[in-house]
């Protein structure tokens, strides 16, 4: 029957004789138990259907109350019961084997059994009883990740998919958890789509019961993370965006989650990105990024984050009031993954437009970055660093110089991580080009961490082309800015014109070889050209003039 006692030879009492675990009522009460499980195999294999209904009645009550792992002895019988033409012995035994289903050892040796063909027939049962405990146990066997393809490829999908329209909640509730516990793979998915799936998700999206609502809109969301999938849902589903964004103010946070995840996946595509904004997604997704509550704020940025990818969205957003909110959200230290989001659109919305790199100066963007980027993690520093870099290319120069943006950014160029290192020195370039005043560059040449100087010499001496061609190019920078000291710190450093040396003699090589020129395209010719030009530049006597740019 399944049932093994250990054997135990009890406890020594203070006369050093052993004492039975188990006193007289207990174990008349453990021999009856046997019995009665016995008695339950009986009665299951009887061709008496009123012995069987009390059986599958018995095996449901008790699996109800204790559930653990069983063996194939216990199994049988309720998987015989399950096989039953009588709808109640169809009813009780398909609510015990859902009860034991549970179990993570019992999901996988019910489908071993075969326990999936009956599960599918009951589902097609028209009594609404035998139904509902069919797709509950479904459910629950579908919570392990070995089943899932198993009940993909049994035939389970398209019987599923069809009762998540029943008329009973319960079965509804049943139907729409299955579906989500069967969307997370691919091949899954696609089977899922194929069984036709995705407009009864849609549909369901307006259900009345918030649990109805979750699993669609979870499941939705997981459809969405597929490209294929995405241009399904735009064909075909010309209501969904309303009804995302309209479940992002359920009174339920779980389902306002979703949606919010939902739309963010969807706004992995240009089309979704415009359409979200048209249908007027922002209000409530500003609305949940103001929450106190981690996963709403979570779900919220990311999806903003994807919306912000296309330029025409760029103005709207900063319009509906999100910059400040963004910037609170980039000292969020309890979660990494919002610090980058938050940054992340930052940088976005300062793609495109002067006006919004504005204003997203005048919101303290910038001062904000400058407090925080030394001390969170690195992934935050890249996004950043990045977004530093971005604001760097318009005439906001002269004021993230004023605020000490380099103070921070030459620490970062000598990062443990080559992103953050390249986006630092990325965002000093640009402020290298074409300012007015160079006194605060002239002020960090030696300090922090080595200072302009130390950050030059060591881009210059990279291995990096990359690093090489950003060093010498904002030397070139610097020398045509014209500033007398930092031209002269320049010249006066010999490590930096020894290196500019050495890059700028690339171009000679041993016989045999073709040698380097200018007009070579490469980037060791772009940075031999560069490099060749700053030697130029130089100038001769130390004093800090500069020589005329060659034609």
């Amino acid at each position: 029957m399944g049932v093994c006692l250990s054997c135990f030879c009890g406890r020594k009492n203070r006369h050093g004789i052993y004492e039975p675990l188990l006193q007289e009522s207990e174990r008349e009460a453990v021999a009856d138990l046997l019995t009665y499980l016995e008695t339950l195999s009986t009665l299951a294999f009887s061709d008496n259907v009123d012995l069987q209904r009390s059986a599958a009645l018995a095996f449901a009550e008790i699996t109800e109350k204790d559930v653990r792992e069983v063996d194939r002895g216990t199994m049988e019988p309720i998987m015989f019961l399950l096989q039953s033409h009588d709808v109640e012995v169809q009813r009780a035994a398909s609510a015990a084997l859902g009860n034991l289903a549970v179990n993570t050892e019992n999901k996988l040796l019910i489908v071993q059994m075969g326990g999936l063909e009956p599960l599918i027939r009951q589902m097609l049962s028209p009594n609404v009883e035998v139904q509902c405990n069919a797709v509950g146990c479904i459910t629950n066997l579908a919570t392990h990740d070995e089943n899932k393809s198993k009940i993909a490829k049994s035939g389970a999908l398209v019987p599923l998919t069809r009762l998540a329209r029943s008329k009973d909640m319960r079965v509804q509730r049943n139907a729409t958890g299955a579906l989500l516990n069967m969307t997370h793979s691919d091949e899954n998915r696609q089977q899922l789509v194929n069984a036709g799936a995705i407009p009864v998700l849609v549909s369901l999206l307006n259900s009345s019961d918030t649990d109805v609502q979750y699993y669609c809109t979870t499941a939705l969301s997981n459809i969405a993370v597929d490209a294929l999938n995405r241009k399904k849902l735009a064909s075909s589903e010309t209501r969904l965006v309303q009804s995302l964004i309209g479940l992002m103010d359920s009174t339920s946070l779980k389902v306002q989650c979703q949606a919010a995840l939902a739309l963010r996946n969807l706004a992995s595509d240009e089309k979704y990105q415009l359409e979200i904004v048209r249908s007027r997604g922002l209000p409530p997704l500003l609305r949940l990024l103001q929450s106190s509550f981690l996963p709403l704020i979570l779900s919220s940025v990311a999806c903003i984050r994807n919306i912000s990818i296309h330029p025409l969205n760029e103005s709207p957003i900063i319009d509906a009031g999100f910059l400040s909110p963004l910037i609170q959200l980039l000292a969020y230290e309890e979660n990494e993954e919002i610090q980058c989001h938050a940054i992340s659109t930052l940088r976005n919305l300062a793609a495109s437009s002067e006006r919004n790199k504005r204003a997203i100066v005048d919101a303290g963007a910038v001062e904000r970055v400058r407090e925080l980027v030394l001390n969170v993690p690195l992934s935050v520093q890249s996004e950043m660093t990045a977004c530093v870099a971005v604001l760097a290319l318009n005439e906001l120069k002269p004021r993230l110089l004023r605020l000490g943006i380099c103070q921070v950014l030459l620490p970062l160029t000598a990062s443990l991580s080559v992103e953050v290192q390249g986006n630092s020195a990325a965002a000093l370039g640009n402020l290298s080009s074409k300012v007015q005043d160079y006194l605060p560059f002239v002020a960090v040449w030696d300090q922090p961490s080595g200072g302009l100087h130390g950050y030059l010499k060591r881009f210059l001496e990279s291995s990096d082309k990359t690093f090489q061609h950003i060093a010498v190019w904002t030397i070139v920078q610097f020398l045509e800015g014209k500033d007398r000291q930092l031209c002269k710190n320049i010249s006066d450093s010999d490590s930096i014109v020894s290196a500019i040396k050495r890059l700028a003699e690339y171009g000679i090589i041993s016989d045999g070889e073709e040698p380097l020129d200018d007009d070579d395209e490469s980037d060791e010719g772009e940075i031999v050209a560069l490099a060749r030009k700053t030697l130029s530049m130089l100038p001769a006597s130390g004093d800090g003039s500069i020589a005329s740019n060659p034609r």
